[in-house]
Order: C-alpha cells, then sequence, then structure tokens
C-alpha cells in the first residue's frame, strides 16, 4: 500500500510539474548606433551593404516598415527606451551625457544671436536615476539584468549600474567606441583578447553577451546590447574594406567601403547572438527587439564620400525629417508575432519598455506612466489604435536638411512639422507632408491643408503641455535685416560661405566687418605647439609639440564660461587655462575636459576666475590625428565673444 502510495504521488507531482507555469521569456533588446532605414537589406533599398542575419531575423519575426527612434540624435532616443518617456518630458535632447557638467533638469534658453527666431532650451546632461527603467522593472520580476556596449546616459552615479543592471560592460560613458573598433583600444580596464590583437569590438561585446546568455541560461535575462556600431570614429576589418572596395558602385549613393564593413561587423554580431540562443535552445523563448537609435549619418566624412545615404527618405541624422528619424526595426516574440511578417503601424522607441510588461504581464509600479503605449496589438497583426506619435527636437544642428528648432506629429499618413517661432512676429510655422505619396518630403500642403494643420498643431500643444516640456522661447533680440532664411537646410559650412561671401560682395565704404577676418583667419587667436589652418569656418589644429593649444588675448575679467565646437577621430583630455597677462605664466590656472572620439561635439568648460582674464589659452588633445574646430565662445557677466572662423 505504501509503495502505491508512493508512485501515486510521483505521479501527481510530475503531472503539476508538466502543468507549472512556464518561465517568463527572455529579452534581448539590440540597439544599432546611427543606422539607418536604408542601410540594411531589409527594405530593399540598398544593393551593396550585406545583413543575412537581420533578414534572418525578419524571417522569424515582424518587420516595421514605420518604425521610428525618440529623436534623431542618440541619447535621447535611449533614455526613451529605458523610461518609456518622450525626451520632452525628460529633457534629455542632445546626446551631451559624456560632458563633465552635472546638469539633471532642463531650462530654458537664455539667448541666441541676431539672426536665430528662437532660444533653444539648456538640456540636462544625465539620465535621473528618479526614472523608474525597464531594467529596474525586469529585475523585480526576477531578470537577471545586464548591460553591453554604449551607454551615453551619464557616467557614475548615473552609469547603466545604477540604473537597473547587473553587468556593464566595458562601463564606458562616451558616445562612441574608445579609439576605434579594431584593436587595441583606449577603454579603461577593458582591453581586447590578447589573442586577438586586431579583434573588432562588436566580435569582442558579442562573446561578452555569449557568455552572459550561458551563465543565466536557466532563468530568465534581459540582455541589452547597445551596439557601438555604426557610429564615428569611421574604420573596420582591413579585409572587409577590401571586400566593399572592390564591390563599390560609383554611381551608387552608397559606396563607401568602410562604412559598408562596418555594418557587416555589425550584422555578424547579430549572428552571433542569434546562434547562441539556437545552440543553447533559448530562440523560443526569447523576445528580440533590434533598432537604431536614429537615422543613418549621411554628412561626415570616411574614404572621400559620405558614409551612407537614405534615399528615398529627406535627411539624415540631426535633422527631424524621415532620414533623421525613421529606423530599422524588427521584433520576435515568440507565441506572438507571425513568422515573417509585416507591419505598417507606427512604433517608437518609447513604445517597447509599455509593451515588454503588457506581454510579460508585468504591472507598472504605483504612479509610473509612459509616454509610448503597448504595440501588442501591431505585434499580433492588429491594428494599433493610436491617433499621433511626437518627436521633440528642440535644437538645430548645422548638418544638411537641418530645421531650427521643431516638434513632429506623425499621423496616419501625414506628418506635422511645427517650427518654433519660425514665421511672423513670433508666431510658429509649419511643415506638412503626406508620407504616402510624397515620401521625400518634397511638397509641403500646409496652404492645402490649414485644418489638418490646426488639428495636429493642437496635438502638438497638448503634448508639450502634457510632458511639460521646456520649450524653445522667442528671440528678443532677434534681427530681421540678419535674419537669412535661405541657408535653412543648407550645410553649416556652406552656410558659412555663403554669409562670407556675401560680406565680401561690392558694397559702399566702410568695408565690411569679415575683412579683418579674411586678413587674419584666426582672427585674434595664436597657435603654439601645433600648425593651425582655416578652411571653409573650420579650424583644423595639428599638434607638433606635447601640449598644442590656442591662445587669444581675452580682454575681459572672470568668472566667464567657454564653449566651443569641435571633433577629433581619437579624443582626449584637454583644458582651458587662463592668466591674468601674457607676462603672469606662474599665475596660470586651468579647469579640464574631454573631447570624446568621434561627432561634433559641443563643449562648455567654466571659469571660476574673480579677476582678469588677460588670456586664454585652448589646449587640445595632444594626438597624431588633427582636431577641427568650428567656434569658439567666451562668456563673461558682460556681452559674449564668439569666434566664427
Amino acid at each position: 500500500m505504501k509503495h502505491t502510495l508512493a508512485l501515486l504521488a510521483t505521479f501527481l507531482l510530475a503531472a503539476l510539474a508538466t502543468h507549472a507555469a512556464p518561465a517568463q521569456p527572455n529579452v534581448l533588446f539590440i540597439l544599432a548606433d546611427d543606422l539607418g532605414w536604408a542601410d540594411t537589406a531589409l527594405y530593399g533599398h540598398t544593393k551593396f551593404h550585406r545583413t543575412p542575419n537581420l533578414q534572418r531575423l525578419a524571417q522569424r519575426g515582424m518587420l516595421f516598415t514605420r518604425g521610428y527612434s525618440a529623436s534623431p540624435l542618440c541619447s535621447p532616443t535611449r533614455s526613451a527606451i529605458l523610461t518609456g518617456l518622450s525626451p520632452a518630458r525628460t529633457g534629455i535632447t542632445t546626446p551631451n551625457c559624456h560632458l563633465p557638467q552635472v546638469v539633471l533638469e532642463a531650462t530654458p534658453g537664455t539667448a541666441a544671436p541676431p539672426d536665430k527666431k528662437s532660444i533653444q532650451p539648456k538640456p540636462p546632461t544625465r539620465l535621473k536615476t528618479e526614472y523608474r527603467t525597464l531594467a529596474e522593472s525586469l529585475k523585480d520580476a526576477g531578470y537577471a539584468t545586464g548591460h553591453f556596449g554604449k551607454w551615453h546616459l551619464g557616467p557614475e552615479p548615473y552609469s547603466a549600474l545604477q540604473q537597473g543592471f547587473d553587468v556593464d560592460v566595458p562601463h564606458h560613458s562616451g558616445p562612441g567606441p574608445a579609439g576605434s573598433y579594431v584593436a587595441p583600444w583606449k577603454f579603461k580596464d577593458f582591453d581586447h583578447d590578447p589573442a586577438v590583437p586586431d579583434q573588432h569590438i562588436e566580435d569582442r561585446m558579442a562573446k561578452e553577451a555569449v557568455a552572459f546568455m550561458e551563465k543565466h541560461r536557466d532563468k530568465p535575462f534581459f540582455l541589452n546590447y547597445w551596439m557601438f556600431s555604426v557610429h564615428a570614429p569611421f574604420d573596420a576589418k582591413k579585409s572587409l574594406i577590401e571586400k566593399y572596395r572592390a564591390l563599390a558602385n560609383p554611381a551608387d549613393a552608397q559606396r563607401c567601403p568602410t562604412y559598408a564593413a562596418m555594418v557587416e561587423s555589425m550584422d555578424d554580431a547579430v549572428g552571433t547572438l542569434l546562434d547562441t540562443l539556437d545552440r543553447l535552445k533559448l530562440a523560443d523563448r526569447t523576445i528580440i527587439v533590434f533598432t537604431s537609435d536614429n537615422g543613418g549619418n549621411m554628412y561626415s566624412a570616411v574614404d572621400g564620400e559620405v558614409p551612407t545615404s537614405n534615399r528615398p527618405l529627406r535627411g539624415g541624422k540631426a535633422t527631424v525629417f524621415e532620414g533623421g528619424i525613421r529606423v530599422p526595426c524588427v521584433v520576435r516574440w515568440p507565441g506572438i508575432t507571425p513568422a515573417g511578417s509585416r507591419s505598417d503601424a507606427i512604433v517608437q522607441a518609447s513604445d517597447y519598455y509599455p509593451t515588454l510588461l503588457d506581454g510579460l504581464g508585468l504591472r507598472p509600479a504605483p504612479g509610473q506612466r509612459f509616454d509610448g503605449m503597448s504595440i501588442l496589438p501591431a505585434l499580433r497583426g492588429q491594428p494599433l489604435a493610436r491617433e499621433a506619435t511626437f518627436t521633440y527636437f528642440p535644437h538645430e544642428p548645422g548638418v544638411p536638411d537641418w530645421l531650427p528648432p521643431a516638434v513632429v506629429a506623425h499621423s496616419g499618413d501625414w506628418k506635422l512639422i511645427r517650427i518654433f517661432h519660425g514665421g511672423e512676429q513670433g508666431a510658429h510655422r509649419h511643415l506638412l507632408f503626406n508620407l504616402r505619396d510624397d515620401l521625400g518630403e518634397r511638397n509641403n500642403l500646409v496652404a492645402k491643408e490649414p485644418a489638418r494643420v490646426k488639428h495636429l498643431d493642437g496635438l502638438i500643444e497638448k503634448f508639450l503641455a502634457d510632458t511639460k516640456a521646456v520649450v524653445p522661447i522667442a528671440n528678443p533680440k532677434f534681427d530681421p535685416a540678419k535674419y537669412q532664411p535661405e541657408l535653412e537646410g543648407k550645410s553649416e559650412q556652406k552656410a558659412k560661405g555663403a554669409k562670407k561671401a556675401a560680406a565680401k560682395a561690392p558694397a559702399p565704404a566702410p568695408a565690411p566687418a569679415d575683412a579683418k577676418a579674411d586678413a587674419d583667419p584666426l582672427q585674434g587667436w595664436k597657435a603654439r605647439s601645433c600648425t593651425a589652418t582655416v578652411k571653409a569656418g573650420v579650424v583644423t589644429v595639428t599638434g607638433q609639440g606635447t601640449t598644442p593649444f590656442l591662445g587669444v588675448g581675452a580682454g575681459v575679467s572672470g568668472p566667464a564660461t567657454v564653449k566651443f565646437r569641435a571633433r577629433s577621430a581619437a579624443g582626449g583630455p584637454g583644458k582651458i587655462e587662463w592668466l591674468p597677462s601674457a607676462t603672469a605664466n606662474a599665475d596660470a590656472k586651468s579647469t579640464p575636459f574631454t573631447l570624446a572620439p568621434g561627432d561634433w561635439q559641443e563643449v562648455s568648460v567654466n571659469i571660476p576666475a574673480t579677476g582678469p582674464l588677460g588670456i586664454v589659452r585652448l589646449y587640445l588633445p595632444a594626438q597624431k590625428q588633427p582636431v577641427d574646430v568650428d567656434w569658439v565662445e567666451l562668456k563673461p557677466d558682460g556681452k559674449a565673444k564668439r569666434w566664427e572662423f
């Protein structure tokens, strides 16, 4: 009898185990950096780039044709993914989270040049830890959490380790890979595998991610793999560069061998992750999201070419036209997304957090809210009921197709762009496009659709009020005589060239103010331990010693702020030095800064001086690679001095 009861108990326990609730699925979130909508083979707009692993992922899941980032720049989108909140609400609207200054709240701007109609707000430099992140929600639900790759939302105490992740590799807070993609790198406390001297950073990151999956294969994990690829600096495996050099077609808008090689290494990393899930038999219980933080970079230079083309879309990274914010998007959710399916639903970066909570049966924390929404119906192939999505970008980087500070509403086939105070007498100006008929955004329908403009602009106003956005304000010092609307959408260098050409045009005496600048291209700055050449409005500084710097007679008193815009392929430390006079070197004092490698960036350094600033020196990273400087501004308590080279 005891034996029979024991057998019965064993049978019942086995039956209960068989019908126990299945483990929660794993979550793998793959975010590419600067990968454009047309950069992959997913949408049929490139014959040059090779992305077989992304195509394999799309065959297993759902491809979204209208996936959008939260911003045309990276950090705002990253914050939206982690919080489910719009950059309008968090205030993080620029990729400045590597700067040394800690700023946690957006504030209204205070000044703008007289040729600008609006004043941009001042954004935070860190993602506040008060926001409950996706990692924190999943960690509280029993998930192991790991972040691998780029972060760019702030160093400690705002790093991934303080935002819900158990692991953060390589624990790097900069805007791009440290130094290069191919080893040796310059990460702090993170080196390449000794056996692979020319290791690619994505190969190493994928290896680290594989180890994380293997370690946590028996419990749910959230693997946040945010690639460094394909952001600047532009370099790749030499063998791949040569492969694509042989394949490049001069008539193709996408013909950059280095960039194509970078895309392939990115895709290889995706393949490594997919292969690992298959090998560990985790593929059928792992949710995978793949997308990009903003549109393709089509204004940098590499191999004598722009890196890529976003055609048929208009614009690119740093613009609110489709090329800057429409991004590749694939979601695989076993049991939810039909294999090989396609959706035209509009989805945005802030949607992923509420969607994952909804699909996993997890509740938001008490009082927690989202600006995004659950797109679970769309993942099931059903209609998605939403009136509009919004993209807030109150800045104007000087790239082709730029616009003044703006906010965008997408609603069905329609897209409205509000340009803050861009009209007459401080009124807003609008651009309206029907993307079904005009994907390239060339036909502004504002005059033909006034009722639609009014309706969508009303939705924008409600969105800005709801998010408590710190918005651009009208510039009280705007001077119509200095406003040149024809320069809107032109590259910054072309705009400078046009301004200089206009200044040089025949005119009655006195001579134009730019004449002195033409005679002295550095406009009073002196180059020491370096050469400095000016071309198309940019100073290129090449170090010839260990401490290259540019110096200028300031003629003001502190305290003050020095701001400048620069770019450096290698990056590195620098400093702003000041001294009361040219003969007072013993009294020199300085404040350090770090110039991150890669794209153009604005650096702001405070000078806590209380007396005269006779000389100000800008010490740049002592690298073999040159450093480009676009402009420098010195702002004491009085009127700012600005050098536009």
